[in-house]
C-alpha cells in the first residue's frame, strides 16, 4: 500500500520520522534507538488503520543526542 503525504518540509537540519509497527513496543524501540543518535522532539503516537501503531517524531540531524535544546536526555 503506497501512501503519499502532502506536508511542508521540516526546518533545515531536521527530519520527520514516521514509524509504522505491529505493536506500540516495537515502534517505541525504534524511536528510542533514534534518540540515542539525534536530539529530538516528543514522539506522537496514533492508531493505524489496520490495528498497527504509527509513531511520528522530529529529529535534529545537526545536534547529537543529549546536547540540544530538544533532547529528551538529561
Amino acid at each position: 500500500m503506497k501512501h503519499i503525504e502532502t506536508q511542508t518540509l521540516p526546518s533545515l537540519g531536521h527530519a520527520e520520522v514516521r514509524i509504522i509497527a505491529h505493536t506500540p513496543e516495537a515502534a517505541r524501540a525504534v524511536a528510542e534507538a533514534l534518540r540515542h543518535c539525534f536530539a529530538g522532539t516528543e514522539q506522537r503516537s496514533y492508531p493505524g488503520l489496520d490495528g498497527d501503531t504509527r509513531l511520528h517524531l522530529t529529529v535534529d540531524t545537526a545536534t547529537p543526542a543529549g546536547t540540544g535544546a530538544h533532547s529528551d536526555e538529561t
